[in-house]
C-alpha cells in the first residue's frame, strides 16, 4: 500500500461509524452517483429491516470532481434500482429536491409529514465515506430521531477499485474531514471527535494536493 493510501485509509477509517444494525422505522437511503448504496439499501429492506424506504436526492454534484450525467434526480434513479431488485412499489418513498446532505434530512421530513408517516428511527445508508459527516448532520437536525448510520460493506481497497476515481475519492475524504470540523464550528452539525492521527493524515493529504473538495474560507 502506497503512502498515499495508507493516510486516505486512516481517513476512510474514521468516516465509518460502526453502527450495528437494528430494525428501523424506515430506511433512507441518500442519493449520489454511487448505485452501491442504492443496491445495498434495496438489500436492507428486502431483508426486513424496515417496512419503507426513502430515496432521498435531486439533481446532485460536486462541482469538477464529479456529475452524475443523469437526466433525472438520483432518488428517482435510486428508487428504479430499488424496482428492479423487487423492491414493491408500495413501500417506495421518494424525496427528489434535496441538493446537499441537510436537506436530505430536512425534506425527508416534510415528506413524511405530508403521508402522516410519523418515525422514530431511521437506517440511514450512505457512501462508506459520508458515513461520519452524515450522522453529524442528521444528529443536529433531528436530534430525538435515533439514527443508525451504514453502508455498502465494502474494503478501502474493494471501494477504490469501483467506477469511482481514487483520486475523486481521496479529495472528497479529505474535503469532508474539513467539513466535521469546519460545520460543527458553524452549527451545522454536532461535534464529532477527530484524533490527532486523522488529523494529522488529513493535513498530509492536503499538502499533498488534495484540495479538490474543501470549503474555501
Amino acid at each position: 500500500m502506497s503512502d498515499v493510501d495508507m493516510l486516505a485509509k486512516k481517513l476512510w477509517d474514521y468516516h465509518h461509524m460502526n453502527h450495528p444494525l437494528e430494525k428501523a422505522d424506515v430506511i433512507l437511503v441518500q442519493g449520489s452517483i454511487d448505485i452501491r448504496v442504492a443496491e445495498y439499501g434495496a438489500e436492507l429492506f428486502k431483508q426486513g429491516w424496515a417496512p419503507w424506504i426513502i430515496f432521498s436526492g435531486g439533481i446532485g454534484h460536486l462541482g469538477d470532481l464529479l456529475e452524475t450525467g443523469w437526466d433525472k434526480p438520483e432518488a428517482e434513479v435510486f428508487a428504479d434500482v430499488a424496482r428492479e431488485r423487487g423492491v414493491s412499489e408500495d413501500h417506495i418513498i421518494i424525496e427528489n429536491q434535496s441538493t446537499n446532505t441537510g436537506e436530505n434530512f430536512l425534506f425527508t421530513a416534510r415528506v413524511l409529514a405530508e403521508k402522516n408517516l410519523i418515525c422514530s428511527s431511521f437506517i440511514v445508508v450512505q457512501k462508506p465515506y459520508m458515513e461520519r459527516r452524515t450522522y453529524a448532520t442528521g444528529k443536529k437536525l433531528w436530534p430525538d430521531k435515533k439514527l443508525i448510520i451504514t453502508s455498502p460493506p465494502l474494503s478501502y481497497e474493494g471501494y477504490m477499485s469501483g467506477s469511482i476515481p481514487k483520486e475523486t475519492i481521496i479529495n472528497i475524504m479529505v474535503g469532508d474531514v474539513q467539513r466535521i470540523k469546519l460545520y460543527a464550528e458553524k452549527g451545522f452539525q454536532i461535534p464529532q471527535e477527530i484524533p490527532a492521527d486523522v488529523w494529522e493524515a488529513y493535513e498530509e493529504l492536503v499538502r499533498r494536493g488534495y484540495t479538490k473538495h474543501l470549503v474555501r474560507e
